[in-house]
């Protein structure tokens, strides 16, 4: 079974958005804050409240200033939403355990803040060739040379200030106006977005709980048509933490699509094996960065690997859109794939240390986790025992426990009444989390 654009995520976001705290604005009239007033279906806020996305309103109220439709469709991300409302109570004094949000906690290896903080002392602060610098990217082919077995020439990379980037500037490349993009349900969140803002429509490919959260090949052959233009694919994923079987990679690889393929979390892999879709085929483009890896979110530099045919198209937009990525960065991350294996190595045996930590404590509070979680550091937990809107669930969670975790509807319809908990946090706060959700839980019975 597929599913079209109408029926996934949408609506159960729209429902799901009814939040404490989190949906807020200042009357333009009174001048008071108004809180609470729900979501209708579109986005629009009930009442005389200005859209919190969508359309906004001039001072009087006199003249409604129209949105382009591409832009009023972009969701809300709603582990930002939950971070932003943490960020509020710890503004009141309050101590939040955040287990929202897919950043480290480790800091950045030395060795790349020294590369850094050398290439600023050398001057390194110019714009540089708009598809990276050239040790940089050459350094990236020998990685997936070593590790893949694959040949990447570096005029197939370019080099992007963060991951999105470089999906903005894939998804631009590859969709054509009503092409259909095959996205997995659940999913991370901003595909959508990108997709329908460069023009296409998505369908949908359920992955269900008691079959691994695997792609099944019956599934998106059925799905599969004259204006199917690609299909995206993430391993390991985000939220579920699996590893797509090197089987179903090939099988993908088969069908004859463009592949997008995420491996924004390849590295971090506790059992099994992580593979590129680049060794099964040539006409894939690889999303990946240091974000994750080498706990440098706050860097923002990523990279796509893409097809020849489309590189040229992809570089000028980038020199249009962004020009370069930030030189002294590119030169820190250089330092990153050459120095940085053995603190790599250290931050992925503490993650999973920390994964079976939080599985085992989550399985005692009476949340469902069917499947573990073998990659990334995320454990997909079903919830509906506890409540079957994972929105309020999660907001209610922050508010009494202060924990935050990160609702299963931004995620997709499948994944509604689950919370994805993130184990990227001290192990000592994971069991004060586990406790301060046991107590939640006993209070909220009573």
């Amino acid at each position: 079974m597929s599913l079209t654009e109408d029926a996934p995520e949408a609506k159960g976001i729209a429902r799901s958005a009814r939040t404490s705290g989190v949906l807020s604005w200042t009357d333009e009239r009174s001048g008071r804050r108004v809180r609470d007033a729900g979501v209708r279906r579109g986005g629009r806020l009930k009442g005389d409240a200005p859209q919190k996305w969508g359309m906004s309103m001039r001072q009087q109220g006199k003249k409604v200033e129209q949105i382009p439709k591409r832009v009023r469709e972009i969701k809300p991300f709603l582990a930002m939403e939950i971070l932003e409302r943490a960020q509020q109570l710890e503004a009141q004094g309050r101590r939040i355990i955040h287990l929202e949000v897919g950043e480290p906690d480790f800091d950045t290896p030395e060795c790349v803040k020294e590369a850094c903080a050398r290439a600023l002392m050398e001057g390194r602060t110019r714009y540089t060739h708009s598809l990276g610098i050239l040790e940089l990217r050459e350094e990236i082919c020998r990685t997936y040379k070593l590790q893949y077995g694959v040949s990447v020439s570096p005029d197939q990379v370019l080099v992007t200030s963060g991951t999105s980037p470089a999906m903005l500037l894939a998804f631009s490349a590859v969709c054509h106006s009503g092409d259909e993009i095959l996205v997995s349900n659940p999913h991370y969140p901003c595909y959508p977005n990108f997709i329908r803002y460069a023009g296409a429509r998505i369908r949908w490919i359920p992955l269900r709980e008691e079959r691994g959260f695997q792609y099944e090949l019956e599934d998106i052959h059925r799905a599969v048509d004259r204006r199917t233009r690609a299909i995206v694919v993430n391993s390991p994923a985000n939220p579920t933490g699996t590893l797509v079987d090197a089987s179903v990679l090939e099988g993908l690889a088969g069908l004859g699509l463009l592949v997008i393929s995420d491996e924004i979390y390849h590295g971090l892999v506790y059992e099994g094996e992580a593979h590129s879709i680049l060794e099964y085929t040539d006409r894939a483009f690889v999303l990946n960065g240091f974000s994750k890896l080498y706990a440098m979110t706050g860097w923002r530099l990523g990279y796509l690997i893409a097809p020849r045919p489309f590189m040229r198209a992809l570089q000028a937009m980038h020199q249009n859109f962004f020009i370069s990525a930030n030189s002294f960065v590119q030169w820190a991350a250089l330092a990153a794939l050459r120095e940085a294996s053995a603190q790599v190595e250290a931050m992925r045996a503490m993650y999973d240390r920390r994964r079976r930590l939080l599985l085992a404590g989550l399985r005692r509070l009476g949340f469902g986790i069917q499947v573990e979680p073998t990659g990334a550091f995320y454990i997909l937990a079903n919830a509906n025992r506890f409540s079957r809107d994972s929105m309020a669930f999660a907001l209610e969670m922050l508010e009494h426990a202060g924990v935050g975790a990160t609702p299963g509807i931004d995620f997709g319809s499948q994944t509604e009444g689950y919370l994805r908990f993130t184990y990227a946090n001290s192990e000592e706060n994971l069991e004060e989390a586990l406790d301060r959700i046991r107590r939640f839980l006993e209070d909220r019975a009573d």
